[in-house]
């Protein structure tokens, strides 16, 4: 039997018509490929063409004239298979040729005589006894196995198949090596053997040129500077030192933690070189430098795990302390290091993952952005679940509720700026209490990435110094991003909305805002709209905050009160990642921007019609991972910012530029 099928190819006109071919397999009846068969193939009264089967029982001859042909198949111990053909130009046929066993002939077995046992038996009751054979010994345990009380401290071979540096098996590890068996990264216990010891320092530094509009203050740093806008050039530099120690108790890496208790302590020192005065502080006479440092407590927790709940390492546990929480997938409504208490853990073989979080907020270090111990008079609560393959494998999705519950307070900044109340309209101080509801997802449906969100925000607010009363929060949030992977591109597009609000004085505060936010979305750190605090002049507020994508109007994102007055964003996005080696990474990024309501500018600046259009971000950059691992990590960018209309009539025209290298070392 034989199984034939023709693929015919299209030709262009005029085209030469092409050979054929033809190629098979040799197999017997359970398919199991025959090597060494013979295999020939002829026209009638043409030559013979012969071929012998690979070792899978695959043959193929190639060149072949158009023509009808006779094809056989013959191995030693098998029946010769044979078949015929018609080959048309262009086409490739396949044969698959079944040989069968020849079966064997012997002579035949004769019967036994009548009255003749198959067999002789012997009888049991005249047979001589048989003397059973000795059973031998089996050796003592400890000649058989080699005992290990710890089977963390087994001596590996001194074992060199390949020479230094390649990587090769049982290596001896080091305390000052991450990547092999190292005691202090939690590789081996420290105590008996399921405690463990992970020690982490980091290394992050940043440094950023840029050109962003700054207004002249009352004491100008350049004689006869008599323009509203002062030198846009600013130099800054922001280092961070942070060592963390995790000790926890455990078994493997599939088990979660039955306990830890992890402590992380951040020293930062930071500089700032601008071209004005009344920047760096609030007294003219400090000049245009400001070197600064701070040591900030930014971990320091227990966690206990309260209960397996199945036995695919379901459970829930509590944690306490100063912690690391990020409230969703890309960081836009709370992402931060507070103290507070998490009950967290995971259902249906971690198909479902919960949490449920109260924060008390701590004030932060201005210039560092770091923890103080002052407590801030702000509480926040957030409960949320997660459900992976919900849909389709690979896509999770996220509901969420968070509370942001803002006492009235009065704070300056280290700088000695007002930051609460905003010192903006009229100033007092007010409460907010604000209600979120969101739905997010983040995942993939067939080779289509896909990340989306969407927030409402209700709630009140005992006083808004733009609306100058009370005001009712009806705000919304959306997000979405696709991206598409071709061999070693990724092609991102994406859209971001925050609403805003049109009637500033109706009462009804529109403009949506979040309660500290660090988005990770639309370019993140390579975006200079993201990346950047762009101030507003003649305010005490900012236009943008640093991280985030929302023109909030608020005096400080860290130290600073949510404003739900604001005028709101429509963001295009545009972006690729080109993979140019598995440790270097070039990314392209485009922000089309513009306000959905300009009706807050133009009463906080009193100045009308200003334009919705604010700009075109553009970036281009590059992450570098020189040991192909998160060890050390460099990005750098370059970035453009031109003004549409909308700007210029709040700031100038001026093309806005920034440089900016982060480079990470961990340990």
């Amino acid at each position: 039997m034989h199984l034939l099928k023709a693929q015919t190819e299209q030709r262009i006109p005029r085209q030469r018509a092409p050979a054929a071919a033809v190629i098979g397999l040799a197999q017997n009846p359970v398919g199991l490929g025959l090597g060494g068969a013979s295999i020939e193939l002829r026209q009638p009264g043409g030559p013979i063409l012969r071929a012998t089967t690979k070792g899978d029982g695959s043959f193929r001859f190639a060149g072949l004239s158009p023509g009808h042909y006779e094809f056989s198949a013959t191995l030693d111990g098998f029946e010769p298979f044979s078949t015929s053909f018609a080959v048309t130009a262009g086409e490739l046929v396949s044969v698959d040729a079944v040989l069968r066993p020849i079966a064997k002939m012997g002579p035949p077995t004769p019967a036994p005589a009548p009255g003749v046992p198959y067999r002789n038996v012997p009888d049991a009751s005249t047979a001589a006894p048989v003397e059973a054979a000795p059973v031998e010994t089996l050796p003592p345990a400890d000649k058989v196995f080699t005992p290990m009380p710890n089977r963390w401290n087994y001596d590996f071979p001194d074992y060199h198949r390949y020479p230094p540096p390649a990587e090769i098996p049982y290596v001896t590890g080091h305390f000052f090596d991450p990547f092999n068996q190292n005691q202090l990264k939690g590789d081996k216990p420290i105590i008996g053997q399921h405690t463990f010891l992970d020690l982490n320092f980091t290394s992050d530094t940043f440094t950023e040129g840029r050109i962003v509009p700054a207004a002249n203050s009352v004491s100008a740093a350049q004689p006869q500077s008599y323009g509203f806008f002062g030198g846009f050039g600013q130099f800054a530099l922001n280092q961070d030192f942070a060592l963390s120690a995790t000790l926890f108790s455990g078994d493997t890496s599939f088990k979660p933690i039955d306990w830890q208790v992890r402590f992380t302590p951040v020293f930062n020192i930071n500089y700032l070189n601008v071209e004005d005065t009344g920047i760096v502080n609030i007294n003219p006479a400090a000049g245009t430098t400001r070197l600064d440092s701070h040591i900030g407590l930014q971990e320091a927790f227990v966690e206990k795990k309260l209960a397996d709940l199945s036995d695919s390492y379901d459970f829930i546990s509590l944690r306490a302390g100063i912690q690391s929480f990020n409230s969703d997938f890309r960081g836009f409504i709370f992402a931060d290091q507070e103290p507070g208490v998490r009950l967290f853990g995971n259902l249906d073989s971690n198909r479902y993952q919960y949490n449920l979080a109260y924060f008390a907020m701590l004030n932060k270090d201005t210039n560092s952005g770091l923890n103080t111990f002052a407590y801030r008079n702000q509480q926040v609560m957030v409960a949320n679940v997660y459900r992976q393959d919900f849909f389709k494998p690979g896509y999770t999705v996220q509901a969420s509720f968070h509370y942001d519950k803002d006492d009235p307070s009065v704070a300056y900044d280290t700088n000695g700026f007002l930051v609460r109340p905003a010192p903006i309209g009229n100033v007092q101080r007010h409460a907010i209490r604000a209600y979120y509801y969101g739905l997010t997802g983040d995942g993939h449906i067939g080779r289509l990435n896909i990340d989306h969100a969407f927030y409402q925000v209700l709630g009140h607010d005992t006083f808004n110094p733009i609306a100058g009363r009370p005001t009712s929060i009806n705000a919304q949030m959306a997000a979405a991003e696709l991206s598409y992977d071709r061999d070693w591109i990724r092609f991102r597009t994406a859209a971001f909305f925050a609403s805003g609000d049109k009637n500033p004085r109706d009462g009804t505060a529109r403009g949506f805002d979040s309660i500290f936010d660090d988005s990770q979305f639309a370019g993140g750190f390579f975006s200079f709209w993201d990346r950047e605090g762009i101030r507003l002049t003649g305010t005490g507020v900012g236009l943008v905050q640093e991280g985030s994508l929302v023109p909030d109007l608020r005096s400080s994102k860290i130290e600073g009160q949510a404003n739900f007055v604001n005028p709101g964003l429509m963001l295009w996005n545009a972006s690729t990642n080109f993979d140019i080696t598995p440790k270097l990474r070039a990314i392209v990024n485009l922000n089309l921007i513009r306000f959905v309501d300009t009706e807050p500018l133009e009463l906080l600046l009193f100045q009308s019609n200003i334009h919705a259009g604010v700009g075109a971000d553009s970036g281009i950059g590059v992450s570098y991972r020189p040991p192909l691992s998160e060890n050390i990590t460099i990005n750098g960018v370059l970035n453009a910012f031109l003004p549409f209309q909308g700007f210029k009539d709040i700031y100038t025209g001026q093309t806005l530029f920034g440089a900016a290298i982060n480079v990470r070392f961990r340990f």
